[in-house]
């Protein structure tokens, strides 16, 4: 929602979904407790609660003794009242999880893409066929689906669902939400992985509780996402955390952007490889066309303390160490997160390094308030994080989602993706309160 502009809607929305975020971190709960949490007065969390229960989002689950008072009644996310689907578009992959309303994963899919594989339509077809695939396995109607969160790697516009640019793909101003509409008949909601990654790390990961955060992805492409005073920042485009397009060497490295020595040219996947290409250009350790394989063979080669494969993750810690400690002295964040999956399949030996590189480089007192961590989520935190897209979108008003496409009304028995052909009626929402 514009920060510029919010009506009475939005913060009824914001509040709606603020308390359903509480209700799910901290099953069962009270009105009280969540009062206390969100800081809205109990009489708005009372009318807020009875609209969740309308839309059965949440059910009753029973009473709690109170101090010297009547007891507590207690309120409980209705798991099974509907599914929530995450979508993680990224160079290599395209991977989807079906979620029930507690974010537990109910079904996976995953499609692997092929090097040169980036046309728009390539990449939309990985999706339906993924979306079709888990809610086929969760057996789940698709009536209950409730929307599909879409991260893509770039920059997105949220209000036209249009992928501004993407530079590893070379994608300018693509209609992304429109091309998957005409594939997927649930409400679709389009963003960024750096949002994605850091909702994900806000709501069950290590930047819950915490007020101030950035959230380091690493993977073919990198960025941070950002997290201010418990919340989510966006900037006023949309664009902030863009800082794998931050120069870290002068006249360095060619980027897919256009610009020389950004910090992705050093540290995302790619850049690693070449990081090895240099160190050593016969290694046994490099996959020249695969980087899952090549950064799998540098985890094992650490693992079992290969010279090479010691000095490739030390040198690229170096580059992510400086890099960090930038955002360490200009932001002062409580957590730094290394996150997706490259920061997984290296681990805490990668983590360690940082660690000591971000020392070398940043301020002492900024440094000194600052955890350097691994992320703790154990399934994919871009999935995560778009599924809670989708869930923000179901509890706004149709018309008011950014990045939505919403569908007219269907039958229950025809499928909810599909391939092209005759435009068939889907499945919306109906309006809430």
């Amino acid at each position: 929602m514009s920060s510029v502009k919010r009506t009475s809607r939005d913060i009824r929305t914001a509040n709606r979904y603020e308390v359903l975020r509480q209700i799910i971190a901290k099953s069962p709960t009270s009105r009280q407790e969540l009062a206390a949490a969100t800081g809205l007065s109990l009489a708005t969390v009372a009318t807020l609660v009875g609209e969740l229960l309308d839309l059965r989002m949440i059910t009753e689950v029973g009473f709690e003794d109170s101090a010297g008072g009547r007891p507590r009644g207690l309120v409980a996310v209705n798991a099974s009242g509907g599914a929530l689907i995450g979508v993680d578009i990224a160079e290599t992959y395209v991977r989807v999880e079906l979620f029930d309303l507690a974010l537990n994963v109910l079904a996976r899919a995953e499609e692997n893409v092929r090097p040169g594989e980036s046309l728009p339509e390539q990449m939309v077809g990985h999706v339906a066929a993924a979306v079709g695939s888990v809610v086929a396995q969760a057996g789940t109607e698709g009536a209950r689906v409730l929307g599909v969160g879409v991260s893509v790697p770039g920059q997105v516009d949220r209000a036209t669902g249009i992928s501004e640019y993407a530079p590893n793909w070379d994608w300018h101003d693509v209609p992304l939400l429109d091309l998957l509409t005409e594939h997927i008949a649930y409400p679709l909601h389009l963003d960024n992985p750096l949002r994605a990654v850091a909702v994900a790390e806000l709501w069950f990961g290590a930047a819950r509780g915490r007020g101030d955060a950035a959230v380091i992805t690493l993977g073919t492409g990198v960025g941070a996402g950002l997290v201010l005073d418990g919340g989510l920042h966006r900037g006023v485009s949309n664009s902030a955390g863009e800082w794998g397009h931050t120069t870290i060497v002068l006249d360095g490295r060619l980027c897919h952007c256009g610009n020389h020595g950004c910090v992705e040219t050093y540290v995302g996947a790619p850049g690693i490889m070449l990081n090895l290409r240099e160190l050593s250009p016969r290694s046994t350790l490099l996959h020249p066309e695969d980087q899952t394989a090549t950064i799998a063979a540098l985890a094992r080669g650490v693992a079992r303390r290969d010279p090479v494969a010691v000095k490739v993750v030390r040198d690229t810690a170096r580059y992510l160490g400086a890099g960090i400690a930038d955002l360490v002295n200009l932001f002062n964040p409580e957590v730094v997160v290394l996150s997706s999956w490259v920061a997984a399949a290296l681990g805490e030996p990668l983590v360690a390094e940082v660690r000591e590189a971000v020392a070398r480089h940043a301020l002492p007192r900024p440094m000194a308030a600052t955890e350097i961590v691994l992320s703790p989520i154990p399934s994919d935190p871009a999935c995560l994080g778009a599924a809670t897209f989708a869930l923000e979108g179901a509890l706004q008003p149709v018309g008011q989602k950014p990045g939505t496409r919403a569908a007219p009304v269907a039958s229950r028995s025809r499928p909810a993706v599909r391939r092209r052909g005759r435009p068939e009626e889907r499945s919306r929402l109906p309006e809430h309160p």
